[in-house]
Formats: C-alpha cells, structure tokens, sequence
C-alpha cells in the first residue's frame, strides 16, 4: 500500500475532525432533546442514560471540533 501524500492528508484530517465533531454535536442535540419524552412516560433510568450519553457525546463533538479549528 503507497504511503499517502503527507500534504494532502494534513488538511483531509483536519476536515474530518471538524466533520465528525460537528456529527457528535448534533447526534448529542437529538439524544438530549428526545430524553425529555423518556421522562414523561416514566423511565427516568431510561432518560438519565440518555442525558448521559448525549452530554459524553457533546464534550467528544466539542474536542474534536476545537482541535480542528486551532490547527
């Protein structure tokens, strides 16, 4: 396999970051605004897990979009 050319790759890396981050952000929007449907039917374990992982998901999107951004 031909090694990738390393000027290209830099910036293809960069975009990606900032895709990927911008992906978590948006995933982790959805997951916290549908939580409040688990809450109203009565499955507050079942919404807390949801708040959980959307606010993990958000700090990972945030991280990775700032770190694309700074380079």
């Amino acid at each position: 396999m031909a090694a990738a050319d390393p000027g290209t790759s830099g910036s293809r890396n960069v975009r990606r970051e900032r895709l990927v981050g911008v992906l978590l952000l948006g995933i982790a929007v959805v997951l916290l605004v549908s939580s409040v449907s688990w809450f109203g039917t009565g499955q507050q374990v079942v919404g807390l897990a949801q708040v959980f992982l959307g606010v993990v998901l958000a700090a990972v999107g945030a991280l990775l979009y700032r770190r694309a951004r700074s380079s």
